[in-house]
């Protein structure tokens, strides 16, 4: 297929788009493994479906930031291409469902050509940096962060160092103390300060969901503007060398923090300060003003007198806040599962031309928020959402379920989290209307452990899982309460309480919030409610829920199902092939390779030396898989080679010598003249690898071609 790139395509980003459309042929024609065009598609946004032959696309939207031309493209794109859904993440992107392998190198184009990105959204890379959605117009804010979450965004893009890490790396910025992007869950989380007039962040690192959730811990109480890129490079950089690989769920940040401390961290941050790119990064706030609506839309008019209407009163209450630019308002549209129709994202592009800023925000709880209405238009703002089916109140609140897709799309997903969210959400509105103004308790629904709907931060939490009755299976939630804020503001991770089937799951919900009526203090926080009953109360109050001598056969199907339920794994990719894995890993050193030498070339000294620094740990990972010594942390690779290549013919003679030379990366400034050195030692030691591998072939044949099976996407 042949591409006509318009202008607005940038080089690089041609060059990507390039490079997939080479990668699929070579994919499809049998010549690379699931395994590594898995590795290769996930770092350029293409996410394999739960059903076979489709691809989930998760477009990349910092801060969650994007125009309302750029949400016409993308409804667009999703006619074409996908469903003509557009289903908004908790990481503020916007993800297209069941398009074609064969289709993304073109989908990615047209993104492109609107200035939208779908380069390391997912994958062991730097995922999109999110933020709170309120930064720039948040009257409890100290500055506008919104260009601090866009320059570390666009630093990290493409960066060498962050390509192929362990596993991913999540970043978060917050307007305010009040924490509304959630840092404390995050592998960095910044929160700004100003100290002695000058602009800075509290720094946390190490958090994360999962199995295993962790708080994030402090690392800066304040640290000034211009050391926060600095600082988060030194983070990944330790992370990239130090983390775990092989054991996929022991290799997030948190569990190298756990392992060695915060103090050792902190230690070995600072041994890369030498190496950095930049010891200092200034950030450039211009050009992040929100462009004034001019009032040149055809806006409509008010078709009737809203002042005793029910919905819009309550609307302005909870889905409306006055700026911090006074006089002037934020609408907050809440949008049932993420979900949103292209027809519908359409109409809501031209609303925002009529009566917004230019300047649409997609929120970290599935919702859309505009800003800049002048207080006479929302009114007619008003009716103009309401006619979409976008002005439900009760943003953010109770009623508002944050939710993953669940099994309706995820390979990895247990349960529907989908039909379970309808379920109390109308369960909600029949018998506890008055949630819609509840701030305090937020509920999340999470398909599995991996917690996309992020339930291990919620105060009332939903994990989907399965219970055994005999010899059948069926769908169960696990619950779990006292996550997310407490009346002190401390964020916190919730604990696992009881596991009940999940058509009980609105009778468990019902529970809970009448004994919270019943019982909680005047004004108490959840949270805290929970941690004063503790554990055992909640465990003994839903227990009867639990008791599997009382199913019927409906316990037995899922929501939003007809059949009886049984566990499945997504479907793999593609069959099982032939390879020769040493040879797949050392064609990977040679990519590496020529990205070192085009670096040097555009004089990025930086870049050239990790990505030489990539190429010399891949060639030793190449050469350790012939002696069948299992490879991990790239600190790993380097002392196993030490120790295993000693005294080998065209290798190093002297113990430690290889580790010492490979290490000298974080030595030395990245000058020209160390990243020639550095470049050519890589050069010549792939070149090495490659010899010895040729006379080990001459030798024994190829004692490594084996068969790889089908693998479960992730």
């Amino acid at each position: 297929m042949s591409f006509q790139f318009t202008d607005n395509v940038s080089s690089a980003a041609q060059r990507d788009i390039l490079d997939l459309q080479k990668k699929i042929n070579v994919f499809s024609s049998g010549e690379m493994t699931d395994e590594h065009f898995r590795k290769f598609r996930l770092a350029r946004g293409v996410y394999g479906q739960r059903q076979p032959g489709v691809q989930m696309i998760r477009i990349k939207l910092p801060h969650g930031r994007l125009t309302a031309d750029q949400l016409t493209r993308i409804a667009d794109l999703s006619d074409k291409y996908a469903t003509g859904n557009l289903h908004a993440t908790t990481r503020q992107d916007i993800q297209l469902h069941f398009v074609k392998l064969a289709d993304t190198p073109q989908l990615w184009a047209e993104l492109e050509d609107a200035g939208i990105t779908l380069r390391e959204a997912c994958g062991n890379t730097v995922r999109n940096v999110t933020g709170s959605a309120k930064a720039g117009v948040d009257p409890d804010e100290l500055f506008d962060i919104t260009p601090y979450a866009y320059r570390i965004f666009d630093y990290f893009l493409r960066n060498p160092i962050c390509q192929e890490m362990g596993r991913k790396f999540k970043i978060a910025v917050s307007s305010s103390d009040k924490d509304s992007a959630y840092t404390y869950m995050h592998d960095v989380g910044l929160i700004p300060r100003i100290q002695d007039g000058k602009r800075g962040f509290k720094v946390v690192i190490g958090g994360g969901l999962g199995a295993q959730p962790y708080s994030a811990e402090t690392a800066f109480e304040f640290l000034e503007e211009d050391k926060i890129i600095p600082f988060t490079e030194g983070v990944i950089r330790v992370f990239d060398r130090y983390g775990e690989r092989n054991r996929r769920h022991k290799a997030r940040m948190k569990f190298l923090l756990q392992d060695i401390g915060l103090e050792e961290f902190l230690r070995r941050v600072e041994e890369e300060r030498l190496a950095l790119k930049n010891k200092e990064f200034a950030i450039d706030t211009e050009g992040f003003e929100a462009s004034l609506p001019d009032g040149s839309g055809d806006a409509p008019t008010v078709s009737a007198d809203l002042s005793e209407d029910e919905n819009y009163n309550a609307w302005l209450r909870t889905n409306v806040f006055e700026q911090k630019q006074k006089g002037w308002y934020a609408v907050q549209l809440r949008v049932l599962l993420g979900d949103m129709h292209a027809n519908t994202a359409r109409a809501l592009a031209q609303i925002v031309k009529n009566y917004a800023a230019d300047d649409i925000r997609v929120t970290v709880n599935q919702g859309y928020q505009l800003r800049f209405v002048r207080p006479e238009n929302l009114p007619a703002l008003y009716e103009s959402l309401n006619a979409l089916g976008l002005a439900d109140p009760g943003f953010d609140t109770t009623a508002d379920i944050t939710t993953c897709p669940g099994t309706d799309t995820c390979n990895l997903a247990i349960s529907s989290s989908y039909g379970i969210t309808r379920a109390l959400e109308v369960m909600m509105k029949q018998e506890f209307p008055d949630l819609i103004y509840n701030n305090d308790i937020k509920i999340k629904i999470s398909g599995c452990m991996n917690g996309c709907g992020q339930h291990s931060v919620a105060n009332i939490g939903y994990q989907g899982s399965s219970l055994k009755s005999g010899a059948y299976v069926l769908p169960a939630l696990q619950v779990l309460l006292g996550g997310g804020f407490n009346g002190k503001g401390e964020g916190l991770i919730a604990d696992k309480v009881i596991k009940v089937p999940t058509k009980r799951g609105p009778e468990s919900l019902r529970v809970l919030l009448n004994d919270y009526d019943t019982n909680a203090f005047e004004g108490e926080y959840y949270s805290d409610y929970y941690a004063r009953q503790g554990k055992n109360y909640f465990y003994t109050l839903l227990k009867p829920l639990a008791d599997l001598k009382t199913l019927t056969q409906d316990d037995f199907i899922d929501w939003d199902h007809t059949e009886q339920f049984v566990t499945e794994i997504g479907v793999g990719e593609c069959a099982g092939v032939m390879i020769d894995l040493v040879a797949t890993t050392l064609t990977e050193a040679e990519e590496k390779i020529n990205w070192a030498w085009e670096a040097q070339a555009d004089s990025r000294w930086a870049d050239a030396i990790y990505h030489a620094y990539n190429v010399v740990i891949t060639s030793a990972k190449a050469a350790l898989m012939t002696k069948e010594v299992p490879t991990n942390t790239q600190h790993g690779i380097v002392s196993d080679f030490d120790k295993n290549f000693l005294n080998e013919p065209g290798f190093h003679t002297e113990e430690g010598a290889f580790k010492t030379l490979v290490f000298s990366i974080n030595k030395n400034e990245p000058s020209e003249s160390f990243a020639q050195q550095f470049t050519e030692l890589a050069n010549a030691f792939l070149i090495q690898v490659k010899a010895y591998r040729q006379q080990q072939i001459a030798l024994v044949g190829l004692p490594d071609l084996q068969e790889l099976s089908m693998a479960k996407d992730s």
